[in-house]
């Protein structure tokens, strides 16, 4: 486990390509990674091979997302995405962030790590109006705006207390 390079960009386009085809993950533009390398992390195969990516990304004081988790299908079951996940919360408790939130098809998954399924948005109703300004897709998937509704039905939104 690492953190992401711009070099990784590509290989982590690549991975997660699968997961946007099967509506598991939002499309994002290239820029848009490249944009938010700093929020991920790699998990790197001994022969080199990116394996398995997430970020965690801040959305407010004290509260972050954890976002883009993916691991290569022939490593599924290994321990990747646990491990990616733990560094992220890691990397959440060093941002100063209290709450971690997801919204995900993998609910099992993200429950044996901790979070648990929450209704509505745990922001109070001022914070709420601030996040509105955002410009962050996956901003407006945690307000569960309209424009983002194809991208997150069937979703459950869960939430870690670190």
């Amino acid at each position: 486990m690492r953190p992401a390079v711009s070099r990784d960009v590509k290989a982590i386009r690549l991975l997660t390509a699968r997961y946007v085809e099967q509506g598991l993950l939002v499309a994002k533009a290239p820029v848009s990674y490249y944009e938010s390398l700093p929020d991920f992390v790699v998990a790197v195969a001994p022969s080199g091979e990116l394996v398995g990516c997430g970020a965690v990304h801040v959305m407010w004081d004290g509260l972050g997302e954890v976002r883009t988790v993916a691991t290569r299908p022939s490593w599924r079951g290994r321990g990747v995405g646990r491990g990616i996940v733990e560094a992220l919360v890691a990397r959440g408790r060093r941002l100063g962030l209290t709450r971690l939130f997801c919204l995900t098809f993998e609910v099992e998954f993200f429950a044996r790590l901790g979070f648990e399924a929450i209704e509505g948005i745990p922001v109070t109703p001022r914070v709420y109006e601030q996040l509105l300004r955002s410009h962050d897709d996956g901003v407006a998937e945690f307000l569960d705006l309209a424009r983002v509704k194809p991208n997150t039905l069937g979703n459950t939104r869960m939430l870690r207390r670190l």
